[in-house]
């Protein structure tokens, strides 16, 4: 059995402080801005490598950019999740892979920070705010209780933004005889995770650069303040009294109701792709001449021109759609703060529709401009290629499936039972 061993957590109550105290929501954006090159030349060494370099997390690192969602008292920023989502897709402009690979390891600290208990988030947290983790939902481990805590046992697939964690968020389930499974999830240190080589290459069609390694635990202890029922992160949970992060951090943020939220992690990048696939429209459009006549700039051409306006319009919707998306869920915790309102199902699962449009709309966009460029774009190493192929890879995701999740919708407002992942 491998014990897990956490973090030293330093003197108990002491506040772990940023590195840089100071430091603003607009500077943090200019940053990712300013990477934003740098992670486009590195497009095609991050996919063959299979996620993003070490010079670049380092970047990123420095800039500040995990420590956004993180509470302050343990060395975090605590800025809002439009901050963090601009950032996000800033970096995704650059390379959709980068920002997804990112965004998956980053966002995390949000959920620790609001379900976990005191004692676990300063061990996690650790005495210098140096956190990392990917979460994998899919409960495809198992649990078995022991003293102090359960030994867990597993394999999970798709563990984006694995390459630079510090530690991997799973779900496993307990079994017990005579009793329905319990679902579990859990905070394990990266130095007891095997990550497996199955990703980057030609090993899938997009998302190459993001990180996306399987990975898996033998006999992992885990000790028991870091393992919680998942039941915890859905609005079927009483919110009466909050959580532990509201009370410990007095932030209505930290309320940690995650159906909604989540997918802005996979839109961002989505919204990046789509902000990149405009710079290369605009280049084809401003240097080349339309195929037949009139012979003129393809940019003074109203085919052309509507294809532009088209795209910018579907790419500010999608931008849009996914800053509000992040207003909407503030609003949702301000208003439980104020009022004792809980963030009801019908709510989550509005939020999370409103985020699978705006994942929708930025991937019309990138296809839109892809099938408009000419046969050019679809060759090896083109950069329209890889976004077409990134948004693919999106598109196919459990959780992109709008149509399906509308019924879902439907149903919460009708008053119509709904199954929450069998929870």
């Amino acid at each position: 059995m491998t014990r897990v061993a956490a973090k030293p957590a330093g003197a108990p109550g002491a506040p772990i402080a940023a590195p840089e105290p100071d430091l603003t929501p607009a500077e943090l954006i200019a940053r990712a801005k300013a990477l934003r090159p740098l992670v486009r030349e590195e497009q095609d060494a991050t996919e063959s490598r299979g996620h993003h370099s070490e010079a670049l997390h380092e970047a990123f690192r420095k800039a500040g950019f995990y420590r956004t969602l993180q509470p302050r008292r343990f060395g975090g920023y605590e800025f809002e999740p439009t901050t963090f989502y601009k950032i996000i897709v800033e970096i995704s402009h650059g390379d959709p892979g980068t920002g997804w690979c990112l965004a998956l390891a980053a966002s995390h600290a949000l959920i620790v920070g609001s379900h976990w208990p005191e004692a676990a988030q300063r061990e996690l947290f650790g005495p210098d705010g140096e956190f990392r983790a990917p979460h994998r939902t899919s409960p495809t481990g198992t649990v078995v209780p022991v003293d102090g805590g359960y030994v867990i046992t597993g394999s999970w697939n798709y563990v984006s933004g694995i390459p630079y964690a510090t530690h991997f968020i799973g779900n496993a389930l307990i079994k017990t005889v005579g009793a329905p499974p319990q679902n579990v999830i859990f905070a394990v240190p990266c130095a007891h995770v095997i990550q497996h080589d199955d990703w980057g290459g030609d090993l899938t069609l997009g998302m190459r650069g993001s990180g996306s390694y399987s990975v898996s635990l033998k006999d992992a202890f885990v000790p028991a303040h870091h393992a919680l029922p998942f039941t915890a992160f859905f609005a079927k949970a009483d919110q009466s009294e909050g959580t532990p992060g509201t009370r410990l951090h007095g932030n209505p943020m930290y309320l940690g109701q995650i159906m909604g939220p989540y997918h802005c992690s996979l839109v961002a990048p989505i919204v990046g792709a789509a902000r990149a696939s405009l710079d290369e429209l605009r280049e084809i459009v401003t240097t080349k001449n339309t195929i037949q006549p009139p012979f003129v700039p393809r940019h003074l051409h109203y085919d052309h021109q509507r294809i532009m306006g088209q795209a910018l319009s579907l790419t500010d919707a999608a931008e849009a759609l996914l800053y509000q998306s992040c207003e909407m869920y503030m609003d949702l915790c301000r208003r439980w703060r104020d009022t004792g309102t809980p963030i009801s199902l019908e709510d989550n699962f509005r939020l999370w529709g409103v985020l699978l449009h705006a994942g929708r709309l930025a991937s019309e966009a990138v296809e839109l401009i892809f099938h408009s460029a000419g046969s050019t774009a679809a060759k090896r190493g083109q950069r329209l290629q890889r976004y077409f192929r990134d948004v693919a890879m999106y598109r196919g995701h459990i959780s992109a499936q709008y149509l399906n999740l509308s019924s879902t919708i439907g149903r919460a407002h009708l008053g119509v039972p709904v199954e929450t992942f069998g929870l």
